[in-house]
């Protein structure tokens, strides 16, 4: 391939828009105004939007939960109790593999 040879088509015509209102090559040359207005006055921008609502109430309830003391002791008690749930339950599979395991010993015997 020759050096000075451009691998691209830099004729601005050729990108421009053909009879069939098709692009050639890029798709931001010839993009019409109302499409342009629609994607920027469209339902997922601004305040009309339910993400806008989610984010606030998700603010509010974290902002609840990080200034109130006793929502604070309520989930940390929560968490402390799932943790000791947790490991009783492992302690109790242990136990379960251990029988299990004594129980093939005594059976290859």
């Amino acid at each position: 391939m020759n050096k000075n040879t451009n691998m691209y088509d830099i004729n601005i015509e050729n990108s421009r828009a053909i009879q069939n209102n098709t692009l050639n090559q890029n798709p931001y040359i010839n993009q019409s105004p109302t499409n342009v207005q629609n994607m920027q006055n469209g339902q997922n921008s601004g305040f009309n939007s339910g993400d806008f609502i989610k984010g606030a109430l998700i603010g509010a309830a974290v902002t609840y939960l990080l200034t109130n003391k006793g929502a604070q002791e309520n989930i940390m008690k929560a968490v402390s109790k799932g943790t000791e749930l947790f490991q009783a339950g492992m302690e109790e599979l242990k136990e379960r593999m251990e029988d299990a395991k004594a129980a093939m010993e005594a059976n290859q015997e």
